[in-house]
């Protein structure tokens, strides 16, 4: 695989479903994959005001099994075939204060769309991702699962499974020749506008000169990269705000405590804190 990545040429043909792709995030990168030349196909469970020019779109709701093939079945027919997904798709409903307030159809739900969507879309265009011989999976998670942002546990759990999902299925499916990847953003969406607290935050700033690190367009040049037949990254989740990209490391044991025999509680009482130090 050639070091050097020719931009102009490498989006050209390439054959991508957006998911959640009618606005926000999801548009960005539908434009961004458009304007470098690929066939988009967005989806969503309505069109919405913002579909990118030159996309098709396939309505279908990717939080059930039943709207997962029939966007499967749209996509593959619009494109005959396909090279890229970017799975978007997500959000939460209210902002309940703290775990013990999230009822069970909410947890239900918020893993529905921002975890088994992912996985059903992954599982139900494999094949053709398998076909295309350079496939490129980017799943999107958050910052509310890898920096643990309060009172969205449902929203944080489901998108901290699409992180593990992610470099799971990079070491599984590497043998067909498919990469995946994630990105978790920090961006200016539907979602953060309403969080408490960050809607001031994440305003576009009042200089229109000004650059606007929360413009969910800053995301999608990753996004892109990340979909390029000749990206040699796989099972990476990235940090994406403004003009700032940052690697996120799995999971890693780091300090020990270690001894030739059993632990008992009286000892791990009087040791186990010193780790923390």
């Amino acid at each position: 695989m050639s070091n050097k990545l020719d931009f102009s040429k490498e989006l050209i043909g390439r054959r991508a479903l957006v998911t959640g792709g009618t606005r926000g995030i999801g548009a960005a990168i539908a434009q961004r994959l458009l304007d470098a030349g690929a066939k988009v196909v967005v989806t969503a469970r309505s069109r919405g005001e913002t579909l990118p020019a030159g996309a098709a779109f396939v309505a279908g709701d990717v939080a059930s099994a039943s709207g997962v093939k029939a966007i499967a079945a749209g996509a593959l027919e619009a494109l005959g075939g396909l090279d890229i997904l970017v799975n978007n798709a997500g959000g939460a409903s209210g902002f309940p204060q703290g775990t013990a307030s999230i009822p069970d159809e909410a947890w239900q739900a918020g893993f529905a769309l921002n975890l088994f969507a992912a996985i059903r879309l992954t599982n139900a265009l494999l094949p053709a991702l398998r076909e295309s011989k350079a496939g490129a999976i980017v799943n999107i998670s958050s910052g509310a699962a890898t920096m643990a942002v309060g009172a969205v546990a449902h929203y944080g759990a489901a998108k901290a499974g699409i992180a593990a999902f992610t470099v799971i299925a990079a070491q599984e499916l590497s043998r067909y020749g498919v990469r995946v990847n994630a990105i978790a953003p920090a961006a200016r969406t539907r979602m953060t506008e309403a969080t408490p607290g960050l809607g001031d935050i994440v305003k576009a700033p009042r200089d229109p000169g000004a650059f606007d690190v929360w413009n969910p367009a800053n995301v999608s040049p990753l996004v892109a990269y990340l979909a390029t037949e000749g990206c040699p990254l796989t099972g990476r989740v990235l940090f994406v705000q403004g003009g700032q990209v940052r690697v996120f490391q799995p999971w890693t044991m780091t300090t020990t405590l270690e001894k030739d025999d059993r632990w008992t509680v009286e000892e791990l009482a009087k040791e186990l804190p010193g780790l923390f130090d």
